[in-house]
């Protein structure tokens, strides 16, 4: 067997045993819960007219906080601060990140070192993407009209990456680039599940837009799965 045929069965192993282990590892399920009145958002402002008309007239509201209705907080990006070393593969399916009625869709979003970001200008109106990282390269990047679709890669781990728009200010969305699988964010049900950790104690950590970071340690055996709350309210500062 050449040198070649040689590396690419030892790559063929070790993604199937690191594809197994993820199989056969741990859960933990992570709600971040909201204390205390559900939270109304004031609508955006100095959004122009066209842009309001995609939105039957009305700007449709701020989503830096988004109460849920089961007692949850949205747009939460949850993740291992601690997670195993490994060479993890790079997802093959590009996230997403959506330009839609002037608004950021999703408004906070993850993604892997390397993994391929699609901005897409859904809008049939002129956009301008503009990530403002720290530890990346800055993309400022015009998307004049409806149907253009903007790829890039992260080259470093960073939380998180800023996103804005120089056409309508009011526009910003964050995204989480991690070099490992265990993250996700809070949606409508506002839980985030972390499949495939090796047995372990592991230290997860919530980063809210308006209330900052949440720490939580948790413990769980192998093949276990372990359920887990962090709680937001008003009264926390970021």
């Amino acid at each position: 067997m050449n040198r070649k045929a040689v590396i690419s069965t030892m790559c063929a192993v070790f993604m199937a045993s690191s594809t197994l282990a993820m199989a056969e590892g741990s859960t933990v399920k992570v709600t971040v819960k909201w204390q205390g009145k559900p939270y109304k958002a004031k609508r955006m402002k100095n959004m122009n007219k066209e842009c309001t008309g995609f939105h039957a007239g009305k700007p449709p509201r701020k989503e830096k906080v988004v109460t849920n209705e089961n007692g949850t907080l949205a747009n939460v990006f949850v993740y291992v601060k601690n997670a195993p070393k490994g060479d993890y593969p790079t997802p093959s399916t590009p996230a997403k990140l959506d330009q839609k009625g002037c608004v950021y869709t999703p408004h906070v979003l993850g993604v892997m070192v390397g993994q391929d970001l699609q901005v897409v200008n859904s809008d049939p109106t002129a956009h301008n993407v503009h990530f403002t990282p720290k530890k990346n390269k800055e993309l400022n990047k015009s998307q004049p009209k409806k149907g253009l679709i903007e790829t890039l890669k992260f080259k470093r781990a960073e939380i998180m990456v800023p996103v804005k728009c120089d056409v309508h200010p009011w526009m910003s969305a964050f995204v989480g680039v991690m070099d490992h699988p265990f993250f996700g964010t809070t949606r409508a049900e506002g839980t985030v599940t972390i499949d495939g950790l090796p047995g372990g104690q592991y230290k997860i950590i919530a980063w809210h837009e308006k209330y900052g970071e949440k720490e939580l340690d948790v413990t769980v055996a192998t093949g276990e799965t372990k359920e887990a709350e962090i709680t937001y309210s008003r009264k926390d500062k970021k």
